[in-house]
């Protein structure tokens, strides 16, 4: 039987520099790069609204009266903004600094450049249903080589027979990359240190709890760090 969506509330990660993307990002954030059309943060915000989630919090730095302007035309998902103009947080710091804003013991977190094909179900919908409270204090959405587009690097995670997470060691390559999406809970941030961290600080801790998880993806992912990545993914997208 499916369940429900875990959560209705996202944390969606749009501070970075976006120094990968220059000279793009000379003059703008890397979530209003335009791919297929649409800005990066768009592609990402209309999934979750597609997906019934119904807020977003969007954390914001570099740029951030364009990031404002831009979200304040969305009317799905609702859109909270977190402020980092003063210092930018990290992924982790971020995530902390947003707590109140997010407002939920659960809930997803997604990078802002992320962009996806969805395979039978939703990505959010597959993290719901794999979702185990007790167990989990993070479950990670991962792909493999074969399933990610424009990536060239060696992997993240190791998964054992339950879905359990190990990482990658040194020197050695690991079947499955993080796709930039997860489910979280609020224990994932207990005792988090103040000032800019990134989650890998905290996903270490989990793995050596034995409650970090993931969840491979059924379909295809696109890694869009550079301006070289665009033309090839778009083309991927629009079937050009």
């Amino acid at each position: 039987m499916t369940k429900p969506l875990a959560s209705d509330v996202a944390m969606v990660l749009a501070a970075g520099l976006g120094k990968r993307m220059r000279p793009l990002t000379a003059s703008r954030p890397k979530p209003l790069v335009r791919v297929a059309g649409r800005p990066l943060i768009d592609h990402a915000l209309d999934k979750l609204a597609e997906a019934g989630v119904a807020r977003a919090v969007v954390n914001v730095h570099y740029l951030a009266d364009q990031m404002r302007a831009h979200l304040s035309h969305r009317s799905a998902p609702a859109i909270t903004i977190s402020d980092e103009t003063d210092q930018l947080l990290e992924t982790g710091g971020g995530t902390v600094k947003a707590l109140d804003l997010i407002g939920a013991d659960t809930f997803f977190s997604l990078n802002s450049d992320n962009i996806w094909l969805d395979g039978p179900r939703n990505v959010f919908a597959a993290l719901s249903d794999a979702w185990d409270e007790t167990k989990m204090d993070a479950l990670l959405l991962v792909v493999s080589h074969a399933q990610a587009f424009n990536y060239d690097g060696v992997g993240d995670f190791h998964l054992g027979p339950l879905g359990e997470v190990t990482r990658r060691k040194p020197g050695r390559v690991a079947p499955y990359i993080f796709a930039g999406i997860q489910l979280l809970s609020t224990r994932l941030l207990r005792d988090a240190p103040a000032g800019p961290f990134s989650f890998n600080l905290l996903w270490n801790r989990a793995i050596e709890e034995g409650r970090l998880f993931a969840l491979p993806h059924t379909g295809l992912w696109y890694e869009v760090g550079a301006p070289a990545m665009i033309a090839p993914t778009e083309a991927a997208l629009t079937g050009g």
